[in-house]
């Protein structure tokens, strides 16, 4: 079992930045890929980020390059989604997942915390 614990979501006004980190717990990460995903109030979960925890290859929703960018800190087994010049549609409850295999569906999620970008 890994469990995944998100934090930093808060209030923002447009244009402002946040951080969102993802502690994860429970098992050895190095051979998982770490994803970011959000989801809109009447909207489905979208992909936002993603990156290997062994080499760092990221990868964005092409909604988010240039503005948003994933990392992670081995030592702290934590993710980061360092968020910048945010607009209005970022808003929603952003979540942190872990996938054991290169491909296919994350098998474990976190709760979830809200990011609100006002106008």
């Amino acid at each position: 079992q890994v469990q995944l614990v998100e934090s930093g979501g808060g209030l923002v006004q447009a244009g402002g930045s946040l951080r969102l980190s993802c502690a994860a717990s429970g098992r050895t990460l190095s051979t998982y890929t770490m994803g970011w995903f959000r989801q809109a109030p009447g909207k489905e979960r979208q992909f936002v980020a993603s990156v290997t925890w062994s080499l760092g290859t990221t990868l964005y929703a092409d909604s988010v390059k240039g503005r948003f960018s994933i990392s992670r800190d081995n030592a702290k087994n934590t993710v980061y989604l360092q968020m910048n010049s945010l607009k209005p549609e970022d808003t929603a409850v952003y979540y942190c997942a872990a996938r054991r295999n290169p491909i296919g569906t994350y098998d474990y999620w976190g709760q979830g915390t809200q990011v609100t970008v006002s106008s």
